[in-house]
């Protein structure tokens, strides 16, 4: 799917990270973005253990790729060999260019990155199954018609991009998730919590990265 609504990237590089000026909010932090993605996104969602044989992973705010390449490595490093479903909604995307740059910053990911920008956001290959809707996710996440095994919840600030953590997408994330699948997010705010609730999950609410004192994650009921 490609709703054909998407806007370029506004970007400005601060420190050798990308930074969203339509937002005024950095898509990583240069210092520990992976470990970030890791703690966050792959402990959050209790992965790679729960890693299966069609395994399907969604997320709001595909970015520079970098959660979905932390998520791919950590695929491959426990030794599937089948494809990661992998599906992002992206209204302002980067360019395969801007995520290279982005990217270069850890080595480790250097092949995995090169991959990426090789096959581009509609990717198939023998481990991954990447899908990347471009276009609102306020439109587009209600009529996609699959299902999530786990959710990263990784839109700019709340306070900076409110519509992306709306009751409504709220509620699309919690219609659009297998049953006992899960979440994780880095934001803590309560308002969001309070929206994943009424969509029917669990919500709990760990130690975050770093000095973020909180994150939030959650099991659909």
């Amino acid at each position: 799917m490609n709703l054909g609504k998407a806007q370029k990237a506004d970007l400005e590089w601060r420190n050798g990270a990308p930074v969203c000026l339509r937002f005024d909010d950095p898509y990583f932090s240069v210092n520990d973005g992976l470990a970030e993605a890791r703690h966050v996104f792959l402990g959050g969602n209790g992965l790679p253990e729960r890693f299966v044989e069609g395994f399907h992973i969604a997320e709001l705010g595909f970015g520079s790729g970098l959660n979905l390449l932390a998520a791919w490595k950590a695929w491959e490093d426990a030794g599937m060999t089948t494809p990661l479903r992998f599906t992002s909604f992206e209204a302002y995307p980067m360019s395969l260019g801007e995520m290279a740059q982005a990217l270069a910053v850890w080595p480790e990911l250097v092949e995995y990155a090169k991959r990426l920008t090789a096959g581009g956001m509609q990717m198939r290959c023998e481990t991954l199954e990447l899908n990347v809707i471009i276009g609102d996710a306020r439109e587009a996440l209600p009529e996609w018609g699959g299902k999530a095994d786990a959710w990263f919840l990784d839109g700019f600030s709340p306070a900076k991009n409110p519509e992306l953590w709306s009751p409504e997408i709220m509620q699309a994330v919690g219609a659009h998730t297998a049953q006992g699948g899960t979440f994780a997010t880095y934001t803590a705010a309560g308002h969001v919590r309070r929206a994943l609730v009424e969509a029917g999950f669990s919500v709990a609410r760990p130690a975050g990265h770093g000095n973020k004192r909180h994150m939030s994650v959650g099991v659909l009921l």
